[in-house]
């Protein structure tokens, strides 16, 4: 997907250059760590992220931003049936372009072009720059800057962030610096210090820098956070999760979703502290890695509201159920008055197998994405779809975001539902039009393939497995009566499942066949390895001449 040369003038010896989006990179070819092509997709899906939140925030301050190649801007609309399945799109003027429009006779607006510096425009931060590629492509692709920092502890990296700058004609609007990223931050906590948006992209854990981030920000502004570390957020190491992030990960089906309601959770608490709080606007599950994109503001009686947004998680190691329970009750939407939250929701062992339950969290309950906002972003890169080479990516991964249900925390998943009772699996679509016709709404995940996220009971799903088995039945007496599937099968369904297929079962991402979920694009495309020092990678040399002496 991406061009490499070792031609262009004014390269040092093993240089290379790389090509994404609009920048060409400069990369020390004896260490690839620097460049990771799969990241593509975060790098894009970030400069359409930042282009939507800039238009918000500089329309208050009367600025407009051109992008290149965008013309009649399509704002992707959800119209709900029963089910709270997506029906139809429509085109229409965002508010604030809108609200621009009427007040121009009034007032004069300042257009902010790409590449310009903009005195109104916003402050943006990147703390773990490496070689700067995300930051030169903000300055060559977003309109609407002042200003970015691009920093690093690394001295070699701060001196590559500087060459690429030049290289790119952009050391006008990007600023290259070598410091300690926490360091940077706290000292950008006075309100006219604060930066509009801050990316942390570190290789592993983002946790160090969370506490500076939720300080540094300005009111409203953006934070980009990803998380590598997903073998500990997903369950492998439950006490280092805890260390780090403030929650328990436990194994299960769910952990992608669940590792997205972590940082969400570790996020409100670290800005809770600062009488502060977090509306999550994009929280996405991709690849190797999260990503989250959230808004940060001041307020001490919304801050209040902190514990009852958060949730401990019992897990049944038998069948896989789950169920929430909130960490604080508020009395009244009107009034501020909260009290313990009551509990616990479930028994002693699993109503359903009999089995124990394992303890997760506390994890964010509430919503992980702001669906209006989300449909800027889907309106934006659908009707320009040229501007990023994945685009079409970005246009299903978001579409099916916003066919999620948006008040239903984590998922179960088809297959390992029907794998817990050892009999053969229904396809996606019998087993959503079965939830249909029992009244439920139903929904995919962006997060897995297989998801089902549904407002039913676990008894509800129990049910509609019951009935699938009668007609697909499993050799009974192969069971263990100690088994989960003994359990579930040896009662009988309340329900009567119906698994005739619905039109409103098949969702409007996967009628259009949208790319929704990536393909390995490579042979060993996850995280890379560390970067190594320049004499590590002397003295692998040196081992090497030895061996092939030695041989000879």
């Amino acid at each position: 997907n991406f061009q490499t040369s070792s031609t262009e003038p004014g390269l040092l010896p093993g240089e290379t250059v790389v090509r994404e989006g609009k920048a060409a990179i400069l990369f020390p070819s004896a260490n690839e760590v620097f460049y990771n092509p799969v990241q593509e997709f975060n790098r894009d899906l970030t400069c359409a992220v930042i282009t939507e939140f800039a238009r918000e925030q500089l329309a208050q301050r009367g600025v407009r931003i051109l992008i290149p190649g965008e013309k009649d801007r399509v704002v992707v609309r959800l119209s709900k049936e029963k089910n709270g399945n997506v029906d139809q799109e429509t085109s229409e003027q965002p508010e604030n372009e809108q609200q621009m429009e009427e007040e121009g006779d009034k007032k004069e607006f300042i257009t902010a072009s790409v590449g310009e510096r903009c005195e109104q425009g916003l402050r943006v931060l990147e703390g773990l720059a490496a070689s700067g590629l995300r930051s030169v492509r903000f300055a060559l692709e977003l309109p609407g800057l002042k200003s970015i920092t691009a920093n690093d502890y690394s001295a070699k990296a701060a001196a590559l962030i500087a060459r690429n700058a030049q290289h790119n004609n952009v050391s006008h609007i990007l600023q290259a610096s070598q410091r300690d990223a926490s360091m940077v931050m706290y000292e950008a906590r006075g309100r006219k210090e604060r930066y509009d948006v801050i990316d942390l992209d570190p290789y592993g854990s983002p946790s160090p820098f969370l506490d500076a981030a939720v300080q540094a920000v300005s009111e409203g502004g953006l934070l980009c956070i990803t998380c590598t570390d997903m073998a500990v957020m997903a369950g492998n190491s439950g006490e280092t999760c805890y260390s780090k992030y403030g929650s328990v990960s436990i194994k299960s089906k769910y952990c992608h979703e669940m590792a997205l309601r972590i940082i969400l959770h570790s996020l409100d608490q670290r800005a809770a502290v600062y009488q502060r709080y977090i509306e999550p606007l994009l929280s996405v599950s991709v690849d190797f890695y999260i990503r989250v994109f959230v808004r940060v503001k001041t307020g001490q009686a919304v801050v209040k509201n902190s514990a009852s947004k958060q949730a401990l998680l019992y897990n049944c190691v038998g069948c896989g159920a789950f169920h929430l329970q909130r960490m604080g009750k508020k009395m009244s939407q009107v009034s501020s008055c909260y009290s313990a939250a009551t509990g616990p929701p479930v028994g002693p062992s699993c109503e359903h197998c009999g089995q124990r339950h394992q303890l997760g969290g506390p994890i964010w309950a509430e919503p992980i994405h702001d669906i209006t906002f989300v449909q800027k972003v889907l309106g934006a890169v659908s009707g320009n779809p040229t501007r990023f080479r994945t685009s079409k990516r970005i246009e299903g991964v978001l579409s099916m975001v916003t066919e999620e249900l948006q008040d239903i925390p984590l998922y179960y998943v088809l297959d390992h539902l029907s794998s817990t009772v050892h009999c053969n699996t229904p396809s996606m679509l019998q087993f959503r039009s079965a939830l249909l016709h029992a009244g439920y709404r139903v929904s995919l995940s962006h997060a897995c393939k297989n998801a089902v996220k549904s407002d039913a009971p676990a008894e509800v799903l129990w049910d509609i497995i019951r009935c699938w088995e009668k007609s697909n039945p499993v050799k009974r007496e192969r069971l263990s009566e100690t088994s989960p599937a003994h359990r579930i099968l040896s009662k009988e369904p309340t329900l009567q499942a119906c698994f005739e297929i619905r039109e409103d079962a098949n969702p409007q991402s996967r009628k259009r066949h949208l790319t929704r979920f990536q393909e390995n694009p490579q042979a060993n495309w996850g995280p890379k390895a560390r970067a190594k020092a320049g004499w590590v990678i002397l003295l692998m040399f040196i081992s090497k001449i030895f061996q092939l002496i030695l041989k000879g």
